[in-house]
């Protein structure tokens, strides 16, 4: 197989801030993987600087050693042997190009028709949650606003860069307009350790669906007592990241005891480790949803399909990041009344491709 990599920089339409920065732009690796007959597979490698596990500088030195490894090897004829060979060639440590190795070989196997687990796109219509960026209150009115109009019955909220009482205020007006609505919360880790459950208690009046990481990763005694003692329910995310072995993995979810969780195929690996998070969390009892990893309309794409393989799982899913930047591929993605959804005619734009 034949390797090409693409840089790209994908544009937000805003400065995207979460508690941990801002975010004017940001670059993505496009894979294109061609056998000796010609059939072209695309992947997408979207690490993001200081929240990824990977040093962002070390992915295209990383990509260019994968050159003449694929040279020497065919496609693999299943799914399966697509996933081992990710294994074996890409360490772990480097969990975006896992995803995006993935997705290129699983488009090459299939065809190269970007249905990377779906042979008809027209079936999938998938919930989602509507996406409340940080910002000053009035801007985070104005974006609720919109995703009420847009017909979205979940919104999930980034909380932890305003003061406290203003996010309390903005959580109350949401409310306020709906008992039904569907409210997550996303601290990515803002809580102070000594103000959580205080935090969390005032939180509870307004009837939040879960929050995902209210404290930073790595303090499983705080995170434990944190599952145990909130009313509402808690989401890990972050605290995910980098748990490689099924042994480390069991652990962490027998010991926290977490509600939900959230599943990012970019951050985790790609799809052979999310399911294996998804079996282990059924086995636990654990509610879970998958979100992008703000990838281009590509990888978001892959991620969409991979989810309509769960049609048991009525959670909202992470997956409508696709309008955030001036400059993503046109697709035939398609974001209706608050579900993910595939427009009729599949034509991909081959824009930085």
């Amino acid at each position: 197989m034949r390797l090409e990599v693409i840089p790209y920089i994908l544009d937000f339409k805003f400065s995207a801030r979460t508690s941990r920065g801002e975010m004017t732009n940001r670059k993505v690796w496009f894979m294109r993987v061609q056998d000796e007959n010609g059939a072209v597979g695309w992947g997408e490698v979207a690490p993001i600087h200081r929240l990824s596990p990977e040093d962002i500088e070390e992915v295209p030195v990383f990509l260019e050693r994968l050159k003449p490894e694929l040279a020497k090897i065919k496609i693999p004829s299943s799914e399966e042997e697509i996933f081992s060979l990710v294994s074996k060639l890409v360490p772990s440590s480097i969990p975006s190009v896992r995803f995006g190795l993935e997705v290129a070989l699983l488009d090459l196997h299939r065809g190269g028709k970007k249905l990377i687990f779906s042979e008809d796109l027209n079936k999938i219509n998938i919930p989602i949650n509507g996406l409340i960026w940080m910002g000053d209150e009035a801007f985070m009115k104005d974006q609720i606003r919109e995703k009420l109009d847009a017909g979205f019955s979940c919104i999930k909220l980034k909380v932890g860069a305003l003061d406290f009482e203003t996010e309390l205020k903005i959580i109350k007006s949401l409310r306020d307009f709906s008992e039904e609505l569907i409210i997550r919360l996303d601290a990515n880790g803002a809580f102070h350790t000594n103000e959580v459950l205080s935090n969390l208690e005032r939180l509870n009046k307004f009837n939040i669906h879960s929050i995902e990481q209210p404290i930073m990763p790595m303090q499983p005694e705080a995170m434990e007592l944190i599952c145990n003692r909130s009313k509402i329910p808690i989401a890990l995310d972050e605290e995910l990241i980098g748990i490689h072995s099924s042994r480390d993995r069991v652990d962490l979810l027998q010991e926290l005891k977490p509600h939900f969780l959230v599943l990012k195929p970019t951050l985790h690996g790609g799809f052979s480790s999310v399911k294996e998070w998804i079996d282990l969390a059924e086995i636990h009892g654990i509610e879970w949803w998958i979100t992008s990893y703000l990838e281009s309309n590509l990888g978001l794409n892959a991620i969409a399909q991979f989810a309509s393989l769960y049609p048991e799982n009525k959670e909202h899913h992470g997956l409508g990041t696709g309008g955030l930047y001036h400059n993503n591929l046109v697709s035939p993605i398609l974001i209706d009344q608050g579900y993910f959804k595939y427009a009729k005619s599949h034509v991909w734009d081959e824009v930085g491709l």
